[in-house]
């Protein structure tokens, strides 16, 4: 079935759904009926000769310069031509499809004054997968996502370029193949197409989600390198955490517990000397808990926004009124994805620590040093963990919030802009870094754990299983890569959150 858009309760899953499996989109009966009015509110300021912004006027710091009739479609044009200044990496198809998908989503909610035929053709094009080429580099996140929404919009006329099933084709070729008519702009149109926060926000939704799954693994690697080490289970004992109930340290502690009841390996030393372990050992809910509740804002805060207006003017056809406002700017994005990436380093930055103590001899109890399966001869882990460190060094530096800094564009008109999108890119890439820091980690914990004379719980023993699957027990010295991607596109399957799930309360 496809997925009904009303502009006003589309989720975070529903993007999921577009963006990874091509669900296809269609408009709600009524949001087409208030697409149409809000258009025929356009048409009357047009015929009225009104003088409106963006609509019969130039653009930013043109905005006192009325256009006349006969060039208004010109105008539109120039403005997705011009606003084409994009440069860097072209954004992956996922997020593209999650650009498209919000972008729709905002005109669907009719007050943007675009075309219902002209919204169609986004649809049609989402749908059919055309995937505009977006540049991620090029917007400053106020006035919206200027550059890479130009870039989406051109394809709509026929301009630019897309992907089209596996090959990068002209607009206008991608558009013929795919049997869609290209559209000539009308009044207001161009703007409606490149003025909003949907860039910022796709790559900031498919971020959060990659990092929500990373929760859940950054406590299946604690888990395993606490019973890998030998660690106390006291820790992550219910009365601790219930004097301290934040609600994502709970969670984590509870989660880490239940992976680690029933262990064998726990079993075995259970009368020892040790009372407490290391931070990076016990304090691991604290620090994995404390970021699940970043990312509970995070979420918040883009669930509302990708069921938002966010473009300038808006139009409300009831109140028969055009309003000039500033919903284009991008500050809630640009704060939250800051904190998700500020967050997000923290779960890398604690799982070093726990790999640190699995391959230093000084610091664990009969496992050999770097792992290696005949120390001096092999080196085992031991630039493994280089590569983490390396990526966790990366991500202090892409940790600085973007957020914090503002350059005045267009004449000093656009005074204060947020660089959420730049927020937002950080995030994902912080992300990804993370995602690879884990899988050396769950790497590491699964061969010491490999190497104990007891079995971990029967949970564990499953995710290692599943492990075992993709990379094999380190035996002698091999090229890692190979393993750590592995790993991570174990990681980002879900696949492992998945198993333990049908075994233990897992949140």
């Amino acid at each position: 079935m496809s997925l009904l858009l009303t502009g006003n309760d589309l989720t975070l899953e529903d993007v999921r759904e577009v963006a990874y499996k091509n669900k296809k989109v269609e408009l709600h009966p009524e949001s087409k009926a208030g697409v149409s009015k809000c258009r025929d509110y356009v048409e009357k300021i047009v015929s009225e000769g009104r003088i409106v912004y963006g609509i019969t006027t130039g653009f930013g710091k043109f905005s006192t310069i009325k256009i006349p009739l006969d060039q208004l479609e010109e105008l539109q044009e120039n403005l997705i031509l011009s606003h084409s200044a994009g440069v860097g990496p072209i954004l992956c198809i996922p997020e593209t499809r999650a650009i498209m998908l919000l972008r729709i989503n905002v005109l669907a909610k009719g007050h943007s004054g675009i075309r219902l035929s002209t919204l169609q053709t986004l649809i049609e094009m989402l749908n059919a997968g055309i995937h505009p080429q977006i540049p991620e580099k090029g917007s400053v996140g106020a006035s919206g996502d200027l550059a890479p929404l130009s870039h989406l919009a051109l394809v709509i006329l026929g301009k630019g370029k897309a992907e089209y099933k596996g090959e990068i084709l002209s607009g206008a070729e991608a558009m013929k193949k795919a049997g869609i008519k290209p559209v000539k702009l009308k009044a207001k149109e161009g703007l409606a197409l490149n003025n909003g926060t949907q860039v910022m926000t796709g790559i900031g939704a498919l971020a959060l989600l990659r990092a929500e799954n990373l929760c859940r693994i950054a406590d299946i690697c604690a888990a395993m390198s606490i019973d890998a080490l030998l660690g106390t289970h006291s820790a992550f004992d219910d009365l601790v955490h219930k004097v301290r109930p934040h609600a994502g340290q709970t969670s984590s502690a509870r989660n880490i517990y239940n992976l680690l009841e029933n262990s064998e390996l726990a079993k075995s030393h259970k009368y020892c000397s040790n009372v407490q372990d290391a931070y990076s050992l016990r304090c691991s809910p604290q620090v994995n808990g404390a970021v699940r509740d970043v990312l509970q804002f995070v979420r918040k805060t883009i669930e509302v926004e990708i069921n938002s207006a966010t473009d300038n003017p808006l139009i409300f056809p009831e109140e028969d009124r055009v309003i000039s406002g500033g919903n284009f700017h991008g500050e809630p994005i640009a704060f939250a994805c800051d904190m998700l990436g500020i967050a997000v380093s923290e779960l890398g930055n604690i799982a070093d620590r726990r790999a640190e103590h699995l391959l230093n001899p000084a610091l664990n109890r009969e496992l050999n040093p770097f792992l290696a399966p005949r120390p001096g001869l092999d080196s085992g882990f031991m630039i493994a963990q280089v590569t983490a460190t390396s990526l966790i060094s990366e991500n202090k530096v892409l940790a600085h919030p973007a957020s914090i800094d503002s350059i005045p564009t267009s004449a000093n008109q656009e005074d204060h802009v947020s660089m959420g999108t730049i927020a937002a890119v950080k995030a994902r890439n912080i992300i990804e870094n993370t995602a690879n820091v884990l899988g050396i980690e769950m790497t590491i914990a699964a061969q010491a754990l490999d190497t104990r004379n007891c079995k971990s719980s029967k949970v564990i023993e499953e995710i290692k299983k599943e492990i075992r699957k993709k990379v094999d027990f380190l035996d002698k010295d091999r090229i890692l890569s190979d393993d750590i991607e592995e790993m991570k596109i174990l990681i980002d399957s879900e696949i492992l959150s998945i198993l333990v799930q049908k075994h233990i309360d897992f949140i």
